[in-house]
């Protein structure tokens, strides 16, 4: 699965090479994991900290449109962190 970006030891990840729905993408934070679906940002399954789902939301909240564009055209790219 192809990293999109990291930050404060999160990393996202979103699998483009076939389709399964809804449309999400995966944070990882050490032993954790999260999936979250892309139009809502509510993390669907795993057991992600409160905390680094708060990041992960906060984060993809700016990127949302990126996230669903990468999804939609199956073409990955590289995001920014969270700062």
């Amino acid at each position: 699965m192809p990293e999109i970006t990291r930050f404060y030891g999160i990393i996202i990840k979103i699998f483009l090479t076939r389709e399964h729905n809804p449309p999400h993408f995966h944070a990882i934070y050490g032993e954790y994991n999260g999936t979250f679906e892309i139009s809502t940002l509510n993390m669907i399954e795993g057991d992600l900290p409160p905390k680094a789902q708060n990041l992960v939301k906060e984060w993809a909240a700016q990127y949302i449109d990126d996230i669903m564009k990468m999804w939609n055209t199956k073409t990955l790219k590289k995001l920014p962190p969270l700062e």
